[in-house]
C-alpha cells in the first residue's frame, strides 16, 4: 500500500496551476490575514479544515497555502488523512506567500 503524497510546489507554479479547472486554492490563514492580504482561493483557516472538507470535496486538485509556508504543510499532510480526500492532487506552496518577497 503506497502513501499519498503532496507536492510541494514554488509561487510562479502556483500561478500555472491555478489556472487548471477545477484547482481552489486553499488559505489556512486566520481570517483576518486572509482580509489583509490574498492572493485569492478559499479562506479555511487551519483549525477548520477537517470542519470544512466538505468545501474542497467539488475540487480535483487542492493547492495549501499560507504566509510562509508551515501551516499550509500541515494542512496538506491533514488532507491526506481525510478518507474523502486522499483521491485529490495535492499540492503545497514551500515558502508560502512570501516566497518572492523580500
Amino acid at each position: 500500500m503506497t502513501t499519498p503524497k503532496y507536492t510541494d510546489i514554488s509561487l510562479s507554479e502556483l500561478e500555472r496551476l491555478r489556472l487548471e479547472p477545477h484547482t481552489a486554492i486553499v488559505d489556512v490563514r486566520d481570517e483576518w490575514e486572509f482580509d489583509e492580504f490574498n492572493i485569492g482561493g478559499l479562506n479555511i483557516p487551519l483549525p477548520d479544515i477537517r470542519a470544512r472538507k466538505n468545501e474542497l470535496l467539488p475540487y480535483e486538485t487542492l493547492i495549501a497555502i499560507c504566509t510562509n509556508g508551515v501551516r499550509s504543510r500541515i494542512a496538506a499532510k491533514d488532507f491526506l488523512r481525510q478518507p474523502e480526500l486522499q483521491n485529490k492532487t495535492i499540492y503545497h506552496l514551500h515558502g508560502g506567500i512570501i516566497e518572492d518577497i523580500g
